[in-house]
């Protein structure tokens, strides 16, 4: 048997080839599920329909349409807006958690971090409760004023509040104590000290903190759907041309309309990182913040306003699920969960949604990871890693609603091999797994760049094949990050309805789609119900990957434990 086995150069080399061909794949993978859609929206844009030529006769009649740059207007007033208030806030708050000793940081933290378990359609309903025509605070905003401008803005401030403050969590989390010290002796009060150290350590956070933001804001539709009314922004129409007039050469173009901003400020972005500059040497010293009672008190009453106003939010359109009739009949009732009797999709749709989410956090986790695994840690694989790397930082700049109107165009063309794909629930979760593609896959790349290079060459010299090493070593290293991977993939694949308006089918309904459709039809009670279900499912799905994380780390990384 011996004499049958293959020498160690040839196994070498098969696994080399096995390892190139695997990350191959990976490329592959990326390219049809984000190359081809974005390819065939661009296509369409610059296909005139009715005189059936290619040209720029679609983007002309868009550009010379008054209400079409009147809505890019209004997304543009309403980003602006909304990033302006939103920064300062998030700034404030996470400053609150970083360079402060008030009490309870943990529990502000994660209260901030509630708006991330809803659809963007949940703060519109829950602003129509309370401000809206019978809403228990009309007298805020008279003559209806709250649908419009207004109301976009306070339910976009909700729903883009903790990304922005994630962004600058971390970045008030690094600083050099050593810099105040001097400071301090040099005689700098505490706004010179904010001046010429804090904001300089931390600008770059606050611009990526504006970027998301204002990126967030001008691709989203979903709060402009609910409480908008006659102010149009431009994510809202691209929904309108091809959902309510079945226009795809004109959602395409608008399409293109709202890449632009997205890309702009993705280069922005990219541009400031590569200027940015270590703030934290190797000897430098971690601030601790002083007991000061007027900050502390101060920041406790900020953190209690601001989470107060989210829970606000939050509560209202929760409590709205559960009350007979707002505000005439406030009983509690279970009667808005009868889905199956509204427009809707019923109890499928959230049925739909768990899968699609499950389908989505198994195998987005397992393709992104392997993906990084591949280019980064196997030496052979190093000539796929620009190209998906590109691949991977792609989503950023493309808006959900551009990437699912191009899954119709490429998805649905007939000659598309992959055309069979279309109306099931494989391309849902291809989509999502696109859609949200980016940030996993800088989480896999962060936890295995931590890893030392050692490993691999330790395995190589012994002869160990590389799917050994990433199977004893690598993936139990990385677990943490993989199961944080996962449940990022399940809650936003639930809580998303702009990357899967497009596609689903009455077969494929969805939950988040579903409160949409609910809302239009006039059920908003019963689409406050289906938007409580998905914050609760995304809750409970949090908790389960915690414990989850716990009991696997207590097996698989005792070495962690000192």
């Amino acid at each position: 048997m011996s004499s049958l086995a293959l020498p160690a150069p040839m196994i070498k080399i098969r696994s080399e080839t096995i390892a190139w061909g695997l990350a191959g794949l990976a490329v592959l993978i990326l390219v049809v599920i984000l190359g081809g859609p974005l390819l065939a929206i661009l296509s369409q844009a610059f296909f005139d329909p009715k005189a059936n030529v290619w040209g720029l006769g679609s983007v002309r009649a868009v550009l010379n349409s008054p209400s079409l740059l009147q809505s890019l207007v209004n997304s543009l007033q309403v980003a602006l807006t909304s990033t302006a208030i939103v920064i300062p806030l998030a700034y404030l708050y996470a400053a609150a958690l970083t360079r402060s000793t008030m009490a309870a940081k943990g529990l502000f933290r994660m209260l901030a971090l509630i708006p991330l378990l809803a659809p963007s359609l949940l703060p519109g309903i829950a602003l129509v409760y309370l401000f809206g025509n019978q809403g228990l605070l009309k007298s805020w905003f008279p003559d209806g004023s709250i649908y419009g401008f207004w109301g976009i803005v306070i339910g976009q401030v909700f729903f883009t509040f903790p990304h922005a403050m994630m962004i600058l969590l971390t970045a008030l989390r690094v600083a050099d104590g050593r810099l105040y010290e001097a400071a301090t002796s040099l005689g700098a009060g505490k706004t010179r000290q904010w001046l010429t150290v804090t904001l300089p350590s931390v600008r770059y956070g606050l611009l990526s903190a504006a970027v998301v933001v204002f990126t967030l804001v001008v691709t989203d539709f979903g709060v402009a759907k609910v409480i908008g009314g006659q102010f149009n922004v431009l994510a809202l129409e691209a929904y309108k041309q091809v959902i309510g007039q079945q226009n795809f050469s004109r959602g395409a173009v608008i399409g293109l309309l709202l890449l632009v901003p997205a890309i702009l400020s993705f280069v922005l972005d990219h541009y400031s990182q590569k200027k940015q500059q270590a703030m934290l040497s190797a000897r430098a010293q971690p601030m601790q913040a002083a007991i000061s009672t007027w900050r502390d008190r101060a920041a406790l009453m900020f953190c209690v306003i601001v989470s107060g106003a989210l829970l606000a939010i939050l509560g209202t359109a929760i409590a709205a699920a559960f009350i007979k009739l707002w505000p005439y009949q406030m009983q509690l009732s279970l009667s808005h969960f009868n889905f199956d009797d509204v427009d809707g999709g019923g109890w499928a749709a959230f049925a739909n949604s768990l899968k699609m989410s499950a389908w989505t956090a198994l195998f987005g986790s397992i393709l992104v990871f392997a993906g990084a695994w591949l280019t980064e840690k196997v030496a052979a694989c190093q000539p796929w890693r620009q190209a998906l790397h590109l691949l991977a930082m792609l989503p950023m700049a493309v808006p959900g609603l551009v990437l699912g109107l191009g899954y119709v165009f490429f998805f649905n063309h007939p000659q598309n091999p992959l055309n069979g794909l279309y109306g099931t629930m494989a391309i849902l979760v291809l989509c999502s797994i696109a859609h949200f593609y980016t940030t996993a896959h800088l989480t896999a790349v962060t936890a295995l760049k931590q890893l030392d290079k050692e490993f691999e060459a330790v395995a190589a010299s012994l002869k160990v094949p590389f799917w050994i090493t990433a199977w004893r070593v690598t993936l139990p290293i990385c677990l943490p990050a993989c199961l944080e991977i996962a449940r990022y993939f399940f809650v936003a694949t639930m809580t998303t309805v702009s990357a899967v308006v497009f596609i689903y089918t009455p077969e494929t309904m969805l939950a988040s789609v579903s409160v949409l459709n609910m809302d239009d039809a006039g059920d908003t009670a019963a689409a406050a119900a289906m938007a409580t279900l998905i914050v609760a499912s995304s809750a409970v799905a949090c908790g389960l990957f915690a414990v989850i994380s716990h009991f696997l780390q207590r097996r698989s990384q005792n070495w962690r434990i000192k």
